[in-house]
């Protein structure tokens, strides 16, 4: 059985599901950013529970087709931000399209209409966040963030940056203590 998982960003999330799995004896198959496979059929009662437990790390078992596909544009939109390093030769929205199998005019304003953000500004904030991170873990030069988070130049990503934050990416650096904003805060 599928389940799909809301806010499931990173790799700790992971371990929550599993650990709620197992509190449930549950046992899963595959457990992907947002999506889950069990090997048996989860009941509405262990649905419940399961939901219950993992809403304490921030996390919900979506349960509506239309949640489950702006999960997974979010999934989509969070590897290409997160985990993909090599430059994409054709166009993100062909990427997102080819990936979830829709045009991408309707993922666009369905993801708009549902999330009252565009695609592409909600790239736009992960990027920021992401740099941030970079930044404050200070192991990449400006030039080698701009290049795995696939801008054209460093300058290009400082004015996308002194844009949304206000500050510069020196100036931001020199604060360290601007927090970060989590994903699902995004």
């Amino acid at each position: 059985m599928k389940l799909y998982v809301r806010n499931m960003a990173c790799l700790s999330c992971k371990v929550v599901i599993k650990d709620a799995l197992q509190e449930l004896n549950i046992t899963p198959i595959k457990i992907d950013l947002g999506e889950i496979e069990t090997k048996e059929d989860v009941d509405p009662d262990e649905r419940k529970k399961f939901n219950t437990i993992i809403k304490k790390a921030g996390l919900e078992l979506l349960e509506n087709k239309q949640g489950i596909l702006i999960e997974k544009i979010r999934e989509v939109i969070i590897d290409y931000v997160y985990h993909t390093d090599e430059k994409i030769i054709t166009n993100f929205s062909d990427v997102l399209s080819k990936k979830l199998d829709y045009n991408y005019t309707y993922l666009a304003n369905f993801f708009s209409e549902i999330e009252a953000t565009t695609i592409a500004q909600y790239v736009i904030s992960l990027k920021i966040e992401r740099i941030k991170e970079l930044i404050m873990f200070e192991e990449l030069t400006l030039s080698e963030i701009a290049h795995k988070l696939h801008y054209s130049s460093a300058a290009h990503l400082s004015t996308q940056f002194k844009k949304i934050t206000g500050l510069t990416p020196s100036h931001f650096k020199a604060l360290k203590d601007k927090r970060r904003k989590a994903i699902q805060d995004i």
